[in-house]
């Protein structure tokens, strides 16, 4: 399956979500709404919290899983958390 594009292929700025619709009865939402704060993520960074979550938060097994040391797995941990922080500031104001 695809992965839902969050970026404007033409110029790279967030996109944001104006219509949802029912698969089963066609019943149709439209608006202005935003990605949540995951899906904003990079894939990269969005593997990595799907990975965090799979190994029930334990970073030593992360770091055992992907073959790298605890401390690269922390900072790596640190800079997705600050990415979402600074994300749910911008969605906040």
């Amino acid at each position: 399956m695809k992965r839902i594009p969050s970026s404007c292929p033409a110029c790279g700025e967030p996109l944001r979500i104006g219509r949802l619709k029912c698969a089963a009865c066609e019943t149709a939402v439209e608006g202005d709404f935003a990605f949540p704060a995951l899906m904003q993520l990079p894939p990269a960074e969005q593997e990595f919290v799907l990975r965090f979550v799979l190994c029930s938060g334990s970073l030593k097994e992360m770091a055992r899983e992907m073959g790298l040391s605890y401390p690269t797995v922390r900072n790596k941990l640190d800079d997705v958390i600050d990415h979402i922080k600074k994300l749910a500031h911008e969605t906040s104001r």
